[in-house]
Protein backbone atom coordinates (compact mmCIF):
# COMPACT_ATOMS: atom_id res chain seq x y z
CA UNK A 1 0.00 0.00 0.00
CA UNK A 2 1.45 3.17 -0.88
CA UNK A 3 1.67 5.42 1.92
CA UNK A 4 1.08 9.83 1.54
CA UNK A 5 2.22 12.08 3.61
CA UNK A 6 -0.77 13.63 6.22
CA UNK A 7 -1.00 16.80 8.29
CA UNK A 8 -0.10 15.63 11.62
CA UNK A 9 1.36 12.35 10.64
CA UNK A 10 4.99 12.18 11.14
CA UNK A 11 5.70 8.88 10.48
CA UNK A 12 3.61 9.00 6.77
CA UNK A 13 2.02 6.12 8.05
CA UNK A 14 -1.35 6.89 5.51
CA UNK A 15 -3.60 9.85 4.80
CA UNK A 16 -5.40 11.62 7.88
CA UNK A 17 -9.10 10.94 8.52
CA UNK A 18 -11.45 14.00 7.39
CA UNK A 19 -12.91 14.00 11.23
CA UNK A 20 -9.42 14.63 12.46
CA UNK A 21 -8.74 17.02 9.89
CA UNK A 22 -11.89 19.03 10.89
CA UNK A 23 -11.37 18.43 14.56
CA UNK A 24 -8.22 19.64 14.12
CA UNK A 25 -8.67 22.86 12.19
CA UNK A 26 -11.38 23.83 14.80
CA UNK A 27 -9.38 23.56 17.80
CA UNK A 28 -7.03 26.25 16.25
CA UNK A 29 -9.45 28.61 15.43
CA UNK A 30 -11.20 28.48 18.83
CA UNK A 31 -7.63 29.05 20.45
CA UNK A 32 -7.41 31.96 17.97
CA UNK A 33 -10.44 33.74 19.18
CA UNK A 34 -9.65 33.17 22.65
CA UNK A 35 -11.13 29.84 23.44
CA UNK A 36 -10.19 26.77 24.70
CA UNK A 37 -8.87 24.05 22.25
CA UNK A 38 -10.59 19.79 22.56
CA UNK A 39 -8.16 17.44 24.82
CA UNK A 40 -7.07 14.97 21.95
CA UNK A 41 -4.87 15.39 19.09
CA UNK A 42 -1.43 14.79 18.31
CA UNK A 43 -0.38 18.51 19.82
CA UNK A 44 -2.49 18.41 23.13
CA UNK A 45 0.71 18.13 25.15
CA UNK A 46 3.02 20.99 23.02
CA UNK A 47 3.00 24.83 24.14
CA UNK A 48 -0.05 26.26 23.14
CA UNK A 49 -0.34 29.47 20.92
CA UNK A 50 -0.73 32.78 21.39
CA UNK A 51 -4.07 34.72 20.43
CA UNK A 52 -3.61 37.90 17.86
CA UNK A 53 -4.21 41.36 19.45
CA UNK A 54 -7.79 41.79 17.57
CA UNK A 55 -8.72 44.71 19.02
CA UNK A 56 -5.98 46.97 18.03
CA UNK A 57 -5.84 45.31 14.84
CA UNK A 58 -9.57 46.77 14.35
CA UNK A 59 -8.96 50.15 15.60
CA UNK A 60 -5.57 50.53 13.23
CA UNK A 61 -8.00 49.31 10.38
CA UNK A 62 -10.82 51.56 11.57
CA UNK A 63 -8.37 54.58 11.94
CA UNK A 64 -7.20 53.70 8.71
CA UNK A 65 -10.46 53.79 7.33
CA UNK A 66 -11.42 57.38 8.79
CA UNK A 67 -8.33 59.04 7.47
CA UNK A 68 -8.69 58.32 3.90
CA UNK A 69 -12.10 60.78 4.51
CA UNK A 70 -9.66 63.50 4.44
CA UNK A 71 -9.07 65.54 1.50
CA UNK A 72 -8.10 68.84 -0.06
CA UNK A 73 -10.49 70.99 -2.28
CA UNK A 74 -8.06 73.19 -4.62
CA UNK A 75 -8.33 77.20 -5.33
CA UNK A 76 -10.28 77.85 -7.78
CA UNK A 77 -12.35 74.49 -7.53
CA UNK A 78 -15.72 72.96 -5.51
CA UNK A 79 -15.77 70.00 -3.94
CA UNK A 80 -18.73 67.92 -4.71
CA UNK A 81 -19.86 65.28 -1.77
CA UNK A 82 -21.92 62.17 -2.42
CA UNK A 83 -23.57 59.74 -0.25
CA UNK A 84 -24.38 56.60 -1.89
CA UNK A 85 -24.57 58.59 -5.20
CA UNK A 86 -26.75 61.57 -4.17
CA UNK A 87 -25.67 65.08 -3.88
CA UNK A 88 -24.50 65.86 -0.29
CA UNK A 89 -22.96 69.06 -0.02
CA UNK A 90 -20.30 71.32 -2.13
CA UNK A 91 -17.65 72.23 0.03
CA UNK A 92 -15.38 75.00 -0.44
CA UNK A 93 -11.45 75.36 -1.31
CA UNK A 94 -9.14 74.57 1.41
CA UNK A 95 -8.68 70.73 3.54
CA UNK A 96 -11.91 69.17 4.08
CA UNK A 97 -13.50 65.50 5.75
CA UNK A 98 -16.12 63.08 4.54
CA UNK A 99 -17.42 60.02 5.68
CA UNK A 100 -14.97 57.50 3.89
CA UNK A 101 -15.52 55.23 1.11
CA UNK A 102 -18.32 52.98 0.28
CA UNK A 103 -20.57 55.53 2.33
CA UNK A 104 -19.26 58.88 0.53
CA UNK A 105 -17.64 60.37 -2.40
CA UNK A 106 -15.90 63.31 -3.76
CA UNK A 107 -15.48 64.99 -7.07
CA UNK A 108 -13.01 67.97 -7.09
CA UNK A 109 -14.39 70.39 -9.88
CA UNK A 110 -12.31 73.30 -11.34
CA UNK A 111 -14.33 76.35 -11.71
CA UNK A 112 -11.74 78.54 -13.08
CA UNK A 113 -10.22 76.22 -15.61
CA UNK A 114 -10.95 77.77 -19.16
CA UNK A 115 -11.95 75.20 -21.55
CA UNK A 116 -12.12 75.40 -25.23
CA UNK A 117 -14.28 74.02 -27.97
CA UNK A 118 -13.19 73.92 -31.39
CA UNK A 119 -16.15 74.23 -33.90
CA UNK A 120 -15.37 73.53 -37.97
CA UNK A 121 -12.09 72.25 -37.27
CA UNK A 122 -9.77 70.56 -34.80
CA UNK A 123 -6.40 71.28 -33.70
CA UNK A 124 -3.67 68.36 -33.12
CA UNK A 125 0.01 68.36 -32.57
CA UNK A 126 1.96 67.13 -35.80
CA UNK A 127 3.20 68.74 -39.11
CA UNK A 128 -0.11 70.18 -40.27
CA UNK A 129 -1.70 71.03 -36.61
CA UNK A 130 -4.95 71.32 -37.55
CA UNK A 131 -7.76 69.27 -40.16
CA UNK A 132 -10.59 70.65 -40.95
CA UNK A 133 -14.58 69.57 -40.52
CA UNK A 134 -16.64 70.63 -43.56
CA UNK A 135 -19.92 69.37 -41.69
CA UNK A 136 -19.29 71.64 -39.11
CA UNK A 137 -17.70 75.14 -40.61
CA UNK A 138 -20.16 75.38 -44.03
CA UNK A 139 -22.50 77.08 -43.23
CA UNK A 140 -25.59 79.00 -45.40
CA UNK A 141 -25.85 83.23 -45.27
CA UNK A 142 -29.04 85.24 -45.77
CA UNK A 143 -28.14 86.02 -49.51
CA UNK A 144 -28.54 81.67 -50.16
CA UNK A 145 -24.15 82.24 -50.09
CA UNK A 146 -22.38 79.06 -48.38
CA UNK A 147 -19.48 80.21 -46.56
CA UNK A 148 -16.43 78.59 -44.57
CA UNK A 149 -15.88 79.22 -40.76
CA UNK A 150 -14.45 77.78 -37.79
CA UNK A 151 -14.85 79.07 -34.30
CA UNK A 152 -13.30 79.05 -31.29
CA UNK A 153 -15.79 78.78 -27.87
CA UNK A 154 -14.03 79.53 -24.96
CA UNK A 155 -15.64 78.94 -21.42
CA UNK A 156 -15.88 77.90 -17.63
CA UNK A 157 -17.96 76.97 -15.09
CA UNK A 158 -20.22 79.05 -12.66
CA UNK A 159 -22.61 76.43 -11.05
CA UNK A 160 -20.72 73.22 -9.97
CA UNK A 161 -24.98 71.64 -8.89
CA UNK A 162 -25.76 72.34 -12.98
CA UNK A 163 -22.47 71.19 -14.58
CA UNK A 164 -22.50 67.92 -12.71
CA UNK A 165 -26.28 67.16 -12.15
CA UNK A 166 -27.91 68.84 -15.01
CA UNK A 167 -25.48 67.53 -17.89
CA UNK A 168 -24.94 64.07 -19.30
CA UNK A 169 -22.25 65.62 -21.59
CA UNK A 170 -21.06 69.27 -21.19
CA UNK A 171 -18.38 69.11 -23.96
CA UNK A 172 -20.93 68.09 -26.65
CA UNK A 173 -23.98 69.94 -25.00
CA UNK A 174 -21.83 73.41 -25.49
CA UNK A 175 -20.45 72.05 -28.78
CA UNK A 176 -23.69 71.48 -30.13
CA UNK A 177 -24.82 75.06 -29.00
CA UNK A 178 -22.44 76.95 -30.24
CA UNK A 179 -22.92 75.18 -33.92
CA UNK A 180 -26.83 76.14 -33.52
CA UNK A 181 -25.87 79.90 -32.51
CA UNK A 182 -23.13 80.41 -35.63
CA UNK A 183 -25.66 79.05 -37.91
CA UNK A 184 -28.60 80.77 -36.47
CA UNK A 185 -26.48 84.19 -36.25
CA UNK A 186 -24.56 83.64 -39.91
CA UNK A 187 -28.53 82.60 -41.51
CA UNK A 188 -29.81 86.10 -40.64
CA UNK A 189 -26.16 87.97 -42.21
CA UNK A 190 -25.14 88.69 -45.61
CA UNK A 191 -21.72 86.98 -46.97
CA UNK A 192 -19.79 89.78 -47.50
CA UNK A 193 -21.02 91.12 -43.31
CA UNK A 194 -19.53 87.85 -42.03
CA UNK A 195 -16.40 87.53 -44.09
CA UNK A 196 -15.34 91.15 -43.85
CA UNK A 197 -17.35 94.06 -41.94
CA UNK A 198 -18.90 92.25 -38.89
CA UNK A 199 -16.58 89.14 -38.24
CA UNK A 200 -16.50 90.91 -34.41
CA UNK A 201 -20.11 91.84 -33.99
CA UNK A 202 -21.06 88.13 -35.73
CA UNK A 203 -19.08 86.46 -32.79
CA UNK A 204 -20.56 88.68 -30.29
CA UNK A 205 -23.79 87.79 -31.32
CA UNK A 206 -23.29 84.28 -31.22
CA UNK A 207 -21.60 84.45 -27.63
CA UNK A 208 -24.64 86.29 -26.76
CA UNK A 209 -26.89 83.65 -28.09
CA UNK A 210 -25.00 80.73 -27.03
CA UNK A 211 -25.23 81.93 -23.12
CA UNK A 212 -29.32 82.80 -23.08
CA UNK A 213 -29.28 78.85 -24.52
CA UNK A 214 -26.86 77.37 -21.94
CA UNK A 215 -28.87 78.85 -18.89
CA UNK A 216 -32.17 78.14 -20.70
CA UNK A 217 -30.70 74.37 -20.26
CA UNK A 218 -29.37 74.89 -16.76
CA UNK A 219 -25.97 73.96 -17.88
CA UNK A 220 -23.35 75.83 -15.60
CA UNK A 221 -21.56 77.36 -18.22
CA UNK A 222 -20.41 80.45 -18.82
CA UNK A 223 -19.40 81.25 -21.93
CA UNK A 224 -15.72 83.46 -22.14
CA UNK A 225 -15.22 84.19 -25.59
CA UNK A 226 -16.20 83.53 -29.08
CA UNK A 227 -13.36 83.70 -31.75
CA UNK A 228 -13.60 83.28 -35.32
CA UNK A 229 -10.45 81.94 -36.55
CA UNK A 230 -11.29 81.72 -40.07
CA UNK A 231 -13.71 82.86 -42.58
CA UNK A 232 -13.72 82.08 -46.23
CA UNK A 233 -15.87 80.24 -49.20
CA UNK A 234 -15.89 76.91 -49.89
CA UNK A 235 -12.29 75.69 -51.49
CA UNK A 236 -14.27 75.00 -54.60
CA UNK A 237 -15.16 78.61 -55.22
CA UNK A 238 -12.19 79.90 -53.84
CA UNK A 239 -10.40 81.08 -57.38
CA UNK A 240 -13.93 82.68 -58.40
CA UNK A 241 -14.11 84.75 -55.55
CA UNK A 242 -10.66 86.09 -55.42
CA UNK A 243 -11.06 86.99 -58.68
CA UNK A 244 -14.92 88.96 -57.97
CA UNK A 245 -13.14 90.56 -54.77
CA UNK A 246 -9.90 91.61 -56.86
CA UNK A 247 -12.48 93.02 -59.11
CA UNK A 248 -14.33 94.49 -56.22
CA UNK A 249 -10.78 96.24 -54.87
CA UNK A 250 -10.07 97.56 -58.39
CA UNK A 251 -13.43 99.20 -58.65
CA UNK A 252 -12.77 100.89 -55.14
CA UNK A 253 -9.02 101.85 -56.11
CA UNK A 254 -10.87 103.69 -59.17
CA UNK A 255 -13.20 105.40 -56.81
CA UNK A 256 -10.53 106.12 -54.64
CA UNK A 257 -8.51 107.75 -57.69
CA UNK A 258 -10.92 109.70 -59.05
CA UNK A 259 -12.17 111.45 -55.80
CA UNK A 260 -8.64 111.92 -55.00
CA UNK A 261 -8.47 113.92 -58.66
CA UNK A 262 -11.70 115.27 -57.64
CA UNK A 263 -10.47 116.87 -54.10
CA UNK A 264 -7.50 118.55 -55.64
CA UNK A 265 -9.40 119.66 -59.07
CA UNK A 266 -12.24 121.28 -57.42
CA UNK A 267 -10.51 122.99 -54.03
CA UNK A 268 -8.55 124.47 -56.84
CA UNK A 269 -11.93 125.56 -58.80
CA UNK A 270 -13.42 127.25 -56.22
CA UNK A 271 -10.37 129.33 -54.62
CA UNK A 272 -10.59 130.40 -58.73
CA UNK A 273 -14.06 131.23 -58.23
CA UNK A 274 -13.83 133.34 -54.87
CA UNK A 275 -10.68 134.87 -56.50
CA UNK A 276 -12.28 135.82 -59.63
CA UNK A 277 -15.59 137.06 -57.44
CA UNK A 278 -13.30 139.28 -54.90
CA UNK A 279 -11.56 140.71 -57.56
CA UNK A 280 -15.17 141.07 -59.46
CA UNK A 281 -16.10 142.78 -56.18
CA UNK A 282 -12.94 144.77 -55.75
CA UNK A 283 -13.29 146.53 -59.58
CA UNK A 284 -16.89 147.24 -58.94
CA UNK A 285 -16.29 148.78 -55.61
CA UNK A 286 -13.23 150.67 -57.24
CA UNK A 287 -15.35 151.87 -60.05
CA UNK A 288 -18.52 153.20 -58.17
CA UNK A 289 -15.87 154.98 -56.04
CA UNK A 290 -14.26 156.33 -58.56
CA UNK A 291 -17.54 157.46 -60.31
CA UNK A 292 -18.69 158.79 -57.07
CA UNK A 293 -15.41 160.82 -56.61
CA UNK A 294 -15.81 161.96 -60.19
CA UNK A 295 -19.39 163.10 -59.37
CA UNK A 296 -18.28 164.55 -56.49
CA UNK A 297 -15.59 166.27 -58.36
CA UNK A 298 -17.73 167.85 -60.87
CA UNK A 299 -20.46 169.05 -58.56
CA UNK A 300 -17.10 170.59 -56.87
CA UNK A 301 -16.51 172.26 -60.47
CA UNK A 302 -20.11 173.33 -60.72
CA UNK A 303 -20.31 174.96 -57.75
CA UNK A 304 -16.90 177.15 -58.73
CA UNK A 305 -18.36 177.11 -62.49
CA UNK A 306 -21.27 179.07 -61.40
CA UNK A 307 -19.69 181.83 -58.76
CA UNK A 308 -16.90 182.55 -61.48
CA UNK A 309 -17.31 181.14 -64.42
CA UNK A 310 -14.37 182.58 -66.47
CA UNK A 311 -11.69 181.61 -64.14
CA UNK A 312 -13.30 177.96 -64.02
CA UNK A 313 -13.13 177.69 -67.70
CA UNK A 314 -9.76 178.84 -67.77
CA UNK A 315 -8.17 176.56 -64.64
CA UNK A 316 -10.29 173.40 -66.44
CA UNK A 317 -8.21 174.63 -70.24
CA UNK A 318 -5.02 174.69 -67.98
CA UNK A 319 -5.38 171.01 -66.31
CA UNK A 320 -6.57 169.88 -69.58
CA UNK A 321 -3.65 171.01 -71.36
CA UNK A 322 -1.24 169.88 -68.57
CA UNK A 323 -2.53 166.56 -68.82
CA UNK A 324 -2.16 166.11 -72.33
CA UNK A 325 1.53 167.78 -72.67
CA UNK A 326 2.72 165.57 -69.92
CA UNK A 327 2.27 162.58 -71.88
CA UNK A 328 3.65 163.65 -75.60
CA UNK A 329 7.38 164.12 -75.62
CA UNK A 330 6.59 167.55 -78.06
CA UNK A 331 7.96 170.80 -76.10
CA UNK A 332 5.98 174.27 -77.39
CA UNK A 333 7.68 177.29 -76.65
CA UNK A 334 6.17 180.64 -76.63
CA UNK A 335 8.41 183.42 -77.16
CA UNK A 336 5.68 186.74 -77.43
CA UNK A 337 5.98 189.07 -75.23
CA UNK A 338 9.84 189.58 -75.48
CA UNK A 339 10.68 186.55 -73.00
CA UNK A 340 13.52 184.91 -74.45
CA UNK A 341 14.20 181.25 -73.98
CA UNK A 342 16.88 179.03 -74.51
CA UNK A 343 16.31 176.10 -76.68
CA UNK A 344 17.72 172.77 -75.23
CA UNK A 345 16.93 169.18 -76.96
CA UNK A 346 14.12 169.01 -74.44
CA UNK A 347 12.19 166.03 -76.24
CA UNK A 348 15.46 164.23 -76.90
CA UNK A 349 16.21 164.47 -73.27
CA UNK A 350 13.25 163.18 -71.78
CA UNK A 351 12.99 160.09 -74.45
CA UNK A 352 16.81 159.31 -72.93
CA UNK A 353 15.63 160.24 -69.45
CA UNK A 354 12.65 157.24 -69.99
CA UNK A 355 14.94 154.64 -71.93
CA UNK A 356 16.95 154.77 -68.92
CA UNK A 357 14.04 154.17 -66.15
CA UNK A 358 12.87 151.70 -68.13
CA UNK A 359 16.14 149.50 -68.86
CA UNK A 360 17.43 149.90 -65.23
CA UNK A 361 20.85 150.82 -66.73
CA UNK A 362 24.21 150.44 -65.03
CA UNK A 363 24.49 152.42 -61.70
CA UNK A 364 26.69 154.71 -62.64
CA UNK A 365 24.08 155.84 -65.21
CA UNK A 366 21.62 156.17 -62.54
CA UNK A 367 23.16 160.15 -61.09
CA UNK A 368 22.65 161.59 -64.48
CA UNK A 369 19.29 160.47 -65.51
CA UNK A 370 18.33 161.92 -62.49
CA UNK A 371 19.48 164.88 -62.60
CA UNK A 372 18.19 165.08 -66.22
CA UNK A 373 14.89 164.24 -65.46
CA UNK A 374 15.21 166.67 -62.55
CA UNK A 375 16.12 169.25 -64.96
CA UNK A 376 13.72 168.38 -67.12
CA UNK A 377 10.93 168.81 -64.66
CA UNK A 378 12.65 172.21 -64.42
CA UNK A 379 12.23 173.20 -67.95
CA UNK A 380 8.70 172.09 -67.71
CA UNK A 381 7.62 173.93 -64.88
CA UNK A 382 9.16 177.42 -66.42
CA UNK A 383 7.52 176.91 -69.13
CA UNK A 384 3.90 176.62 -67.28
CA UNK A 385 4.88 179.63 -65.42
CA UNK A 386 5.41 181.12 -69.00
CA UNK A 387 2.28 180.74 -70.03
CA UNK A 388 0.51 181.32 -66.90
CA UNK A 389 2.03 184.40 -67.16
CA UNK A 390 1.14 185.43 -71.06
CA UNK A 391 -2.53 184.38 -70.24
CA UNK A 392 -2.95 186.63 -67.48
CA UNK A 393 -1.18 189.47 -69.84
CA UNK A 394 -3.91 188.46 -72.48
CA UNK A 395 -6.66 188.84 -69.57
Amino acid sequence: MRKFPGFWNKNNEGPPDLDEVFKDLNQKLNRMFGGKGGQGGPKANGPAPQPLPIAPILGLVALIWLGSGFYIVDQGSRGVVLRFGKHVETTTPGPRWHLPFPIETVENVNLEQVRTIELGYRSFEGESGRSKEPRESLMLTDDENIIDLQVAVQYNLKSVEDYQFSNRSTEESVRGIAETAIREVAGRSKMDFVLYEGRDEVAAKAKKLMQEMLDRYQSGVHVVNVTMQNAQPPEQVQAAFDDAVKAKQDLERQKNEGQAYANDVIPRARGTAARLGEEASGYKLRVENEAKGNADRFEQILTQYNKAPEVTRQRLYLDAQEHILSNTSKVLVDQKGGNSLLYLPLDKLMSATGAAGGTNAAPAAEKPAQESSQSDAGVLDRTRDAMRSRDREYR
